[in-house]
């Protein structure tokens, strides 16, 4: 996941966090705060489920925030 802003300084830097996301898929996926990055915590397993839906929260530094789901 990526996320821009225009900002100067501290207003500028993003920070990632699942703001949606079932207590399964949190033991499969890794979101790296920092990068945005999903990452697998493990192999996934078709008959477990074929597809999942997480939501995504991408923050600067003033607080202001947007959101984004990914399946």
């Amino acid at each position: 996941v990526t996320a821009t802003d225009a900002d100067d300084g501290l207003y500028r830097e993003i920070k990632y966090l699942f703001k949606k996301i079932t207590e399964k898929a949190s033991n499969i996926f890794n979101l790296d705060s920092e990068t945005g990055a999903i990452t697998l915590l493990r192999s996934l397993d078709y008959e477990e489920g074929d597809s999942y839906e997480l939501e995504v929260q991408a923050r600067d530094g003033g607080g202001l925030f947007d959101t984004a789901k990914v399946g």
